[in-house]
């Protein structure tokens, strides 16, 4: 029995969590979270990643909507700082306006992980508590582009005027946001890196949203007509927007199909491209994104210099952390379900 009770407590050390373990050991840290609107598909997708991760150690962390203004943010930030919050993560409005936050967090000595919307390279220079949790918006633009133009290769009937031009619209998200503008430029820079001449028909800004990206698709349909020959959406909730807007022109039927690319690779999107609606996306890591800003958070709020080997994800520059982005079709969506 004595034999048995040992191996049994042998046992139970080595599976003790690290975080139980060495420096900064403390117990139920309290960590500061703001995301920029609760009712973005992608973001939700983040924060549940965030506190499943937390909900595997003693820390605490207060989840709250910025509802889409700088200015409530920035109150949550005053009021993360008054109730002595160890460590913040900040999802900014206005990525922008992250240098008044990193001042504050500063001035309190709180670190702070922004992560999903970039702060600019000065901001994050000032001070060495400041971290970003983020994929490079260059390499979705890329995949997106280059789902278009596989298909566009094996696909002659896709160029319906003949004219040897891929005539395209685009659905662009938040004005000035970096993975915004980035996905645009890149994923036409792939069309022509692969030799395919294109042309814009139309372009206008959906804001991420799924209602906006319905109402500037139909937009497009009204102005532009049977010319369209592909769908450019700067995330998936805008594509399936753009998708709603095509089956109401009568897409999707009757062998009248419109190629539609987005990127997040969300539950919905994955759910199109079974239907046969989304022609693909790209796996914006939400689940890496939300668990990378949890780690990094939560080595900070306990006054540990994370490493890579502390938080389980590369740290770059000694300040960012890139989730990479995967491509998602027809033919391997289900491993992303």
């Amino acid at each position: 029995m004595k034999k048995l009770m040992v191996v049994m407590c042998l046992a139970l050390v080595l599976v003790a969590p690290v975080f139980a373990q060495g420096q900064g050991e403390s117990k139920g840290v309290e960590i500061g979270c703001a995301i920029y609107k609760f009712d973005d598909t992608f973001m939700t997708g983040v924060r549940n990643a965030i506190t499943a991760a937390a909900a595997e150690t003693d820390a605490k962390v207060e989840v709250v909507d910025s509802m889409n203004i700088q200015a409530t943010q920035n109150e949550k930030v005053d009021l993360f700082i008054t109730k002595g919050m160890k460590a913040m993560q900040i999802n900014p409005v206005d990525r922008t306006a992250a240098g008044v936050i990193i001042d504050k967090a500063k001035k309190a000595n709180i670190p702070v992980v922004f992560f999903n919307r970039e702060p600019l390279a000065e901001d994050m220079a000032k001070w060495d508590k400041i971290y970003y949790v983020g994929a490079r918006a260059e390499e979705s633009g890329t995949m997106s582009g280059q789902i278009i133009a596989d298909y566009w290769k094996a696909n002659k009937s896709m160029d319906k005027n003949g004219d040897g031009v891929l005539q395209y619209v685009m659905l662009k998200g938040e004005p000035g946001h970096q993975d915004a503008e980035l996905r645009t430029e890149y994923s036409i820079k792939n069309l022509q890196d692969n030799g395919i001449k294109v042309q814009k028909l139309a372009e206008d800004t959906g804001m991420w949203d799924r209602v906006k990206g319905q109402e500037k698709m139909a937009a497009f349909i009204a102005s532009q007509g049977d010319k369209i020959e592909a769908v450019f959406a700067n995330n998936d909730d805008m594509a399936l927007g753009a998708i709603e807007a095509l089956k109401a022109a009568g897409y999707f039927k009757d062998g009248k199909f419109m190629p539609v690319v987005g990127v997040d690779a969300t539950a919905p999107a994955l759910q199109a491209l079974e239907e046969g609606t989304l022609l693909g996306t790209v796996l914006n890591d939400a689940v890496n994104q939300g668990r990378a800003t949890f780690m990094l958070s939560y080595d900070l709020a306990r006054g540990i210099t994370p490493t890579d080997a502390s938080i389980g994800y590369k740290i770059t520059d000694g300040k960012y952390v890139w989730v990479p982005y995967q491509k998602v079709t027809k033919e391997n969506y289900k491993q992303f379900k």
